[in-house]
């Protein structure tokens, strides 16, 4: 009968020294990447422009978008006109504000229908094109559009029912402006990466609406800085979520849970004020700070 044994196979000494400074070396290099890379996390509720911020840094830093990207932005912005005048139209409903014509009706259903299948679009159909139109000459959806401030409604509407002759156009394509004001809800995580200053820059952009929060925090607690975005135009604004709830106050309440969160102890927190021109738009046409800060007395003169 043949017997069978097991035995151990010891390595040489130059062996293990030779393994020993290859996982030397490799832990030396993931040092050496570690220290040259700077992770950033852009923080902020929805809409307040740190998607923006981010396409920004793109452009800048990261030869900004091939051909094939901004192609890929076309539905995006076909999306982003249904939804700002169906936006219009629900404001509508609700400040009780009726269209003026039979047409301008049947073409609201239209648009309701479009938003209700939530499919993509590769174009701008005649037949929506001219419904937009319409209703943009409507009486009430001009007056609604007065009346803004009392409902939700993207800050880019405007820009892009102002240009649907331009988006109508068979062969349109996004430019810069379009893709910076483009509307598109962040969910989970988007990564920009460049280089500069000999160093590799990480930014991550994160889902600022409610249900989007606790799924990041805990994710990021080797970020080097927090780069908090606030629109400071929202303070006469209501969130998506609710059509109820000042975003500027809210806003202030997630920062406040940033700043005292565990996983931010060690982490620098830079606030960064976005929408400068707007908020002194709208200040200099006389919308009150009490809207959003009800006990503030000061003096409606503001330096912006």
């Amino acid at each position: 009968m043949k017997k069978l044994f097991m035995g151990n196979c010891e390595s040489s000494p130059a062996d293990v020294r030779k393994r020993n400074h290859a996982i030397d070396r490799e832990i030396e290099e993931d040092r050496r990447i570690l220290d040259n890379t700077i992770k950033l996390l852009l923080l902020g509720a929805g809409e307040s422009g740190k998607s923006t911020v981010l396409k920004q840094m793109k452009i800048i830093h990261d030869n900004g978008y091939t051909e094939s990207e901004v192609l890929a932005k076309r539905p995006m912005v076909f999306v982003n006109v249904i939804q700002s005048m169906y936006s219009i139209l629900t404001g509508m409903y609700k400040l009780k504000i009726p269209l003026s014509s039979k047409v301008a009706q049947d073409y609201a259903r239209l648009i309701h229908g479009i938003v209700n299948k939530n499919a993509e679009m590769e174009a701008i159909s005649e037949e929506i094109y001219t419904g937009i139109k319409t209703l943009l000459a409507d009486k009430g959806v001009i007056m609604a559009i007065q009346r803004k401030d009392e409902y939700y409604l993207q800050e880019s509407a405007q820009h892009f029912l102002d240009s649907i002759d331009r988006i109508y156009d068979p062969k349109y394509l996004p430019t810069q402006q379009d893709i910076l004001l483009l509307r598109i809800a962040t969910m989970g995580v988007i990564e920009v990466q460049f280089k500069m200053k000999n160093k590799l820059w990480r930014v991550f952009d994160v889902g600022g609406q409610r249900s989007q929060r606790k799924k990041w925090i805990h994710c990021f607690d080797d970020a080097r800085a927090v780069i908090f975005v606030v629109a400071m135009s929202e303070y006469d604004q209501v969130l998506l979520e609710d059509n109820t709830t000042n975003r500027l106050q809210e806003s202030l309440q997630l920062f406040k849970q940033v700043c005292n969160n565990k996983y931010f102890v060690e982490t620098s927190i830079i606030l960064f004020l976005n929408k400068k021109d707007l908020f002194a738009f709208k200040v200099g046409k006389g919308r009150s700070l009490r809207i959003a800060f009800p006990e503030f007395n000061g003096k409606k003169i503001f330096l912006v």
